[in-house]
């Protein structure tokens, strides 16, 4: 199952068994969704349900993730089960959760799960019936899982690799995050020394919607040759890396590792250095 579905593709398919999870962030999200929502979406929290944030973000970052215990307990009361069709859209195309709600369900073991192409906005446009108010469903048996199966790095990880050259780590933030001329969001403007630039938006279109596969593949082909094939890849919070990984898994390259603190960890922690290409 590609790990991309169009908004006509979600319009042609029955909804038995089908789940649809909103998964859109920031200011006043619950309420937005209770406004407007794809018909029969279940709602699912970043903050909340997709992390569990801890005292200091040094260690974990932003948004790290949750242990598997709970995040069995998520999955139960949003009335997943193993035979579920799972498909997350967001309204700032699969970057926003979505992309992290789909890396974390397959890395929780699910296979049928996708990310709505262009998001809320081309569901709109495409005719998708939308609704308002809350949806009521059923919980699922809980599901256990002992450890995520989808490759995680530490900071550490991260250091070692980068000290070795065994890996190639990629960071997906806007150019200006990375060489540092301003930081809209974590304490410290730069990078990890080291670590290439490849902004997730460059996986999108000029109408927001992903690349043909194809044309991933040779991109990705292209800005990785002679580097390590092995990749660790990360952003500021481990929340748009995700977006990456999916884009890479769609363009059929194998899922490269998670570094689920990123920058927001990585420049928090004492003794760590900070590049800046200004």
């Amino acid at each position: 199952m590609s790990p991309i579905i169009s908004s006509l593709e979600l319009k042609s398919i029955s909804s038995d068994g089908l789940i649809i999870l909103d998964a859109r962030a920031g200011k006043d999200i619950y309420k937005n969704y209770l406004d407007k929502h794809i018909k029969g979406a279940r709602f699912i929290d970043l903050d909340k349900d997709l992390a569990e944030i801890g005292d200091d973000a040094a260690f974990g970052g932003r948004h790290p993730l949750p242990d598997t215990e709970k995040f069995a307990e998520t999955i139960s009361n949003l009335g997943i089960s193993d035979s579920s069709h799972i498909v997350i859209y967001d309204d700032k195309n699969g970057s926003n959760a979505a992309a992290r709600a789909w890396w974390m369900l397959r890395s929780f073991g699910f296979e049928k799960v996708q990310v709505l192409d262009g998001g809320m906005q081309a569901a709109e446009k495409n005719g998708v019936e939308f609704s308002s108010g809350e949806e009521v469903f059923e919980k699922a048996s809980l599901i256990k899982k002992q450890n995520w199966s989808l490759p995680v790095s530490t900071l550490e990880d991260v250091e070692n690799e980068l000290k070795n050259k065994t890996s190639t780590v990629v960071d997906v933030r806007d150019a200006y995050r990375y060489k540092g001329e301003s930081e809209p969001i974590d304490l410290i403007a730069g990078h990890i020394p080291g670590a290439i630039n490849i902004p997730f938006s460059e996986n999108l279109d000029e109408n927001g919607n992903f690349l043909n596969k194809e044309i991933l593949k040779e991109k990705y082909k292209t800005l990785l040759e002679n580097k390590s094939k092995d990749l660790i890849i990360h952003c500021g919070s481990g929340v748009t890396a995700c977006h990456t990984i999916l884009a890479l898994d769609y363009a059929g390259f194998p899922i490269p590792n998670l570094y689920v603190g990123s920058w927001s960890e990585w420049s928090r922690r004492e003794g760590k250095e900070v590049a800046k290409d200004i």
